[in-house]
């Protein structure tokens, strides 16, 4: 990866784009109010969030992050708003991108197969096939970098990649959202919840074999694509895109995933739900079936019935 490989597992919780800590609510905007405000679209907005353009304070009670008032006066006062703001998140795709480096769409494509070039984002189309987005910044920095493999024959290492099949769009996608969640956050239990989202829940079970520890990193789990498509074969795909799928990335990912939980079982246990004295079963407290008490017998049972047949025999007998 040769684009702003920062935003990987190696960046720091204090980057720019992090939450600050002990923020409050008081002052501040919601999400939507801000874009407004920034002159952005929401998704916009996300993003430069995400790549830490703009600083975040906590939710109230958990609730979604804000945005300061002093933050958006300062976006507001700086040099070239709103266009320069905008232009740091405008994301294109092939086709675009390829016209803003002065490069064939063939060529851009084999680029990003060989993970030259890094998508921030993806989508499915009406035909569910997947479009790359590409921040439009990063590629013009690209190309005044490497200029070299902007024209003329693909170098022999890159063509053999190619010619073996090497697509790195969606494992430096993973690498590139994993970096940016894990840069939100100190909690390791929720950075430990961020490193297992790219993990099958199989390979996750062979590294938490705790169920509750599980349970909790599946609450604690971030989204890493904003909503699901609506049919089922688009969500089946956008969930192999979400998965590491390359030996050599699971691995990254397990051996990150154990050394998170590490640091989260030293800070604190996983919660685990209080001992009941009464049987469980499924979580739950089992009923327990009602004693039937023994039918009793009358004092009078058998002794009055045998008189009653000696007196009748003896009324008919006279």
């Amino acid at each position: 990866m040769t684009v702003k490989e920062a935003s990987t597992h190696s960046l720091g919780p204090h980057a720019p784009g992090s939450s600050v800590a002990g923020g409050t609510a008081v002052g501040s905007l919601a999400l939507g109010r801000a874009a407004h405000e920034l002159d952005l679209k929401r998704g916009e907005l996300d993003l430069a969030v995400q790549l830490g353009h703009i600083r975040t304070t906590p939710g109230a009670s958990g609730g979604p992050p804000r945005i300061d008032r002093q933050e958006v006066d300062r976006l507001r006062r700086s040099e070239g708003f709103p266009d320069a703001l905008r232009e740091r998140v405008r994301t294109v795709g092939t086709v675009e991108g390829a016209r803003l480096i002065s490069i064939s769409p063939a060529r851009f494509t084999r680029l990003a197969r060989t993970g030259h070039l890094v998508p921030i984002r993806f989508y499915l189309n009406r035909y569910r096939a997947v479009v790359w987005l590409y921040l439009a910044e990063e590629l013009s920095e690209f190309a005044l970098a490497h200029p070299a493999l902007l024209s003329g024959r693909t170098p022999p290492a890159l063509r053999r990649m190619l010619d073996m099949g090497e697509d790195r769009r969606s494992r430096n996608w993973r690498g590139r959202r994993l970096g940016l969640l894990l840069r939100r956050t100190e909690d390791p239990w929720e950075r430990a919840a961020a490193i297992a989202s790219v993990l099958d829940p199989l390979a996750v079970a062979e590294v938490v074999p705790d169920p509750y520890e599980r349970s909790h990193l599946r609450v604690l789990r971030p989204e890493l694509v904003p909503g699901r498509p609506e049919s089922q074969a688009g969500r089946e795909m956008v969930e192999r895109l979400l998965l590491a799928d390359h030996p050599d990335e699971i691995l990254w990912h397990r051996v990150s995933l154990a050394q998170a939980l590490r640091e989260a079982r030293e800070l604190r246990p996983a919660p685990r739900p209080a001992a009941k004295t009464a049987p469980e079963f499924m979580g739950e407290a089992v009923p327990r079936r009602p004693r039937l008490m023994p039918a009793r017998r009358s004092p009078y049972g058998r002794g009055l019935l045998r008189r009653l047949r000696i007196r009748k025999a003896a009324g008919s007998v006279g």
